[in-house]
């Protein structure tokens, strides 16, 4: 396991751990994955989503792979505040969603003696870090970066290329809107598309 033993125990806190990466890279997986490990330790485990997160289910997280956990749809970062009182382990999904006091209350629980698991896209459909992921990657103590295949070229990917023409930061979707690339990939599909804005462009010029 990637956690080191504590050596002083009267000073021991909680913690943040990170699992980031693209769409498809298996980072909700992850997440059921040691959520799962804590019940079964008979640890006392709280599971968080973003309500607008409806795509599977209403109020459990599930991955792409169809494992699932049940959690507790909430529309802002200070209801988890207020939820997780008393928890051993508490986890978060999709945490790109969320508004940035959700670095706050990851950091205040992490405090409190909690064990907080945090996953969520790094990187938005234009390449850019994505909402509070980089201040929660910044302060956790350890992050775990997954990677999707790429459906091109068959490489490692980090990158969430958006098919669907859709301009909104948050745009829910699977294989049909969204697909995992290569950087190298990802990068002639952007210079595609900004040869057919720029064309677009031309024509109503014209």
């Amino acid at each position: 396991m990637f956690l080191e033993n504590t050596v002083n125990h009267k000073e021991q806190f909680g913690w943040i751990e990170v699992i980031c990466g693209s769409m498809f890279s298996g980072k909700t997986e992850e997440l059921i994955r040691r959520l799962k490990r804590a019940q079964f330790a008979k640890q006392k485990v709280e599971i968080f989503k973003p309500a607008i997160d409806t795509r599977y289910h209403d109020e459990m997280v599930v991955s792409h792979d169809s494992n699932e956990i049940r959690s507790t749809p909430v529309p802002a970062a200070a209801n988890i505040a207020i939820l997780a009182q008393g928890c051993d382990v508490v986890g978060i999904d999709e945490a790109q969603f969320f508004d940035d006091e959700i670095v706050k209350i990851c950091n205040d629980l992490a405090n409190s003696g909690i064990r907080v698991i945090v996953a969520g896209l790094d990187m938005d459909f234009k390449g850019n870090p994505f909402g509070p992921m980089p201040a929660l990657m910044a302060t956790a103590e350890y992050v775990t970066k997954v990677h999707a295949v790429c459906t091109r070229t068959g490489n490692l990917a980090n990158y969430s290329f958006r098919k669907a023409d859709n301009e909104n930061l948050v745009f829910l979707g699977e294989t049909e809107e969204y697909e995992p690339l290569s950087r190298a990939a990802y990068y002639r599909a952007m210079r595609k598309v900004q040869e057919i804005d720029s064309e677009k462009t031309t024509k109503n010029q014209e």
